[in-house]
């Protein structure tokens, strides 16, 4: 069963009261859109369609690089709309799912849970909570007019998982000018059976300034901290310069590799591999396969941290330490450390370079090559 998904992030969020639309604020170090785009990609989602405001594009762009199966698309005035343009981008799909970009606690078994729904026949589902707190209706002066008996009332939640025929089916027969509250309403106003399995409350909205901190303090409490450590070496050769995290080096000799033999950054990179449990650099390039012939390591980095994303992890710090008598770290130690963090997405304070030598020991003491050791921490949902 192929699934795809349509996220709705067209709201400009005016109540949350950022500099930025809030679904591209900051969450526990990602954009809030992006917890939901990295939960559907491993729950196995093949495509996923954002429909964000055309003025946002940039900061849709940015939420979601590097992500595998997205496309962006121009949403609508409202919601209704914006899922119209969404689902008219997504193709094949079995099932489609439609999700809220100001829910960013979705989890890969709340996906798995609604699409067993389907399975089992429904031709719509969502994720509802039962209402715990007292119902009343009031003036617009705040005066008590009535109570409202909360048996039976739900809490619906995204994402809405739908067939897909179904859901097209129900949009397609729905006014152009219509707006509807959820998905739900459009397919039961279609005759469409639906059913409510059980919510979670990390699948909270984000609407008010607090709701961003309530889940900062949330998220804090659901990840582990995973370390990693990568250690390379080559031999010096002829040539002119050597390339060390991403800087070029003046030097009498050169760095012998199949690729530009970045002894820094192949370290880093497996150190990286190492907190995803994703084995080793060789393993990712072989450097039996000549496409590799030469490649610049930021390719291999790059790929690195892409893996890291899409595993929903967040890099928090690296540490990298090159063993040589020469050439001299020194001088570029702040280069590298930039470069590095460019590629990283980190902020130059997470990122550590350092240098030191064997005291003529062995054969780096020789001069004969080169090594580098390096570790990489990772935040990762526990």
């Amino acid at each position: 069963m192929r699934l795809g998904a349509v996220i709705v992030a067209a709201g400009r969020g005016a109540r949350a009261r950022g500099e930025i639309p809030k679904q591209y604020m900051n969450l526990a170090g990602r954009p809030v859109l992006r917890w939901s785009v990295d939960a559907l990609a491993r729950a196995g989602v093949e495509q996923t369609v954002i429909a964000i405001a055309p003025e946002h594009a940039k900061f849709g762009r940015a939420a979601t690089e590097g992500a595998l199966g997205v496309r962006i698309v121009s949403g609508g005035v409202t919601r209704t709309a914006s899922v119209r343009a969404g689902l008219a981008a997504v193709d094949g799909a079995d099932v489609i799912l439609v999700h809220d970009a100001a829910r960013p606690g979705l989890t890969p078994e709340i996906v798995r849970a609604l699409v067993g729904a389907i399975q089992a026949g429904a031709a719509g589902a969502a994720p509802a909570l039962p209402i715990a707190d007292s119902l009343r209706r009031m003036d617009r002066r705040g005066n008590v007019t009535g109570e409202i008996e909360r048996e039976g009332l739900m809490r619906v939640q995204t994402p809405q998982a739908f067939r897909a025929a179904v859901l097209r089916e129900a949009y397609a027969a729905l006014p152009v000018d219509a707006s509807a509250s959820d998905d739900l309403a459009v397919v039961r106003a279609h005759g469409g059976a639906c059913v409510l399995i059980p919510g979670d409350a990390r699948l909270m909205k984000i609407t008010y300034p607090e709701d961003l901190a309530l889940m900062e303090r949330m998220f804090g409490s659901q990840s582990v901290t995973c370390v990693g450590t990568g250690f390379d070496a080559h031999r010096f050769g002829s040539g002119d310069h050597v390339t060390l995290c991403g800087v070029r080096i003046a030097h009498e000799k050169g760095l012998l590799g199949h690729s530009d033999a970045d002894a820094g950054w192949h370290a880093l990179v497996d150190a990286i591999l190492g907190a995803l449990g994703e084995g080793d650099i060789g393993a990712h390039f072989p450097p039996s396969d000549p496409q590799w012939k030469g490649a610049s390591s930021e390719r291999f980095l790059r790929h690195a941290a892409k893996l890291a994303a899409n595993a929903g992890a967040r890099i928090v710090h690296v540490d990298v330490t090159l063993v040589c008598e020469r050439p001299k770290i020194g001088p570029h130690r702040e280069a590298m450390r930039s470069r590095t963090a460019e590629v990283l997405g980190l902020p130059v304070s997470r990122v550590s370079v350092k240098a030191t030598t064997t005291e003529r020991m062995g054969f780096l003491g020789r001069e004969e090559g080169l090594a580098s050791q390096a570790t990489a921490t990772l935040e990762r949902p526990a």
